[in-house]
């Protein structure tokens, strides 16, 4: 879940509707200045899907030790330091059954969402939230992450070869790690100067890192500007909850099942 505090309550965001953003983002990336994502289906199938995994988790909403939806919300923006309000075997068994669901389909979109995971997980988590005697754990997972996206890449290699090209599978990984930035950025509003994380490939064969400017409610300046028009409007699905305090998760998962979905502008400009 991602959350995102109002004055009365908050707004409350699924994992796949934020994975469904991103998606819808990769879809419109590219101009003639950002390179178009190819082989296109198996690259917007990872973006979109890499958060699928959630979906049961999600469709039960936990609360923090303060009484918080436990949830992403503005304050992990640029790092993951949460661990303390999760359970870190069930948070894995989460990431590891998002990577194995589409694995089964697609592999190239897998091996995307698995450096993605693996990426989170090392070089944005933050490890001093973990309890010492749960590190292990951790670093067991990460093994099998490195071990599937090897397994991965041998049937890639082995079924359809002229996919198993590194540069190509790094850059699809990035563009998975932007579009995800993105939509966390409209998820929570976020208002500060970000970026979309990694250099990303243009059509000249060199790279830029692109800047993100907040210029008003869950809309964005972009800058170099990645999509394929200069003004794109996307709608992102929230259900506002009521109280910013819960007793119990019952509660709070009483609160999101009566809640209608509705639809939240997000906008991007050049």
């Amino acid at each position: 879940m991602l959350r995102l505090e109002t004055n009365t309550g908050w707004w409350l965001v699924t994992h796949v509707d934020h994975a469904r953003l991103a998606g819808d983002f990769a879809a419109q990336w590219g101009n003639d200045l950002f390179r178009r994502p190819e082989p296109r289906a198996h690259v917007l199938k990872g973006i979109a899907q890499h958060d699928d995994g959630w979906r049961t988790r999600d469709a039960q909403p936990q609360i923090t030790r303060q009484g918080k939806p436990s949830a992403f919300s503005v304050e992990l923006v640029g790092t993951y330091s949460a661990f303390e309000e999760i359970d870190l075997a069930d948070y894995l068994a989460v990431r590891d059954r998002a990577v194995r669901l589409i694995a089964e389909e697609d592999p190239y979109a897998a091996i995307l969402v698995s450096k993605h995971t693996y990426n989170l997980l090392t070089e944005r988590a933050d490890r001093s939230t973990i309890a010492p005697e749960q590190l292990p754990l951790l670093d067991q997972f990460l093994q099998q992450q490195r071990d599937l996206q090897q397994s991965l890449l041998a049937l890639i290699a082995a079924n359809t070869p002229d996919l198993a090209d590194d540069t190509a599978i790094r850059d699809h990984f990035r563009l998975l790690q932007a579009t995800d930035n993105l939509s966390l950025l409209a998820c929570v509003d976020y208002r500060k100067p970000a970026t979309l994380l990694h250099p990303l490939p243009l059509n000249d064969g060199s790279y830029r890192t692109v800047a993100v400017e907040a210029i008003g409610e869950r809309s964005f300046r972009l800058d170099p500007y990645p999509f394929s028009e200069s003004l794109l409007t996307f709608s992102l699905p929230a259900r506002h909850i009521g109280g910013k305090l819960f007793a119990t998760p019952d509660e709070l998962q009483a609160s999101f099942a009566a809640a209608l979905p509705q639809q939240l502008q997000v906008t991007v400009s050049a």
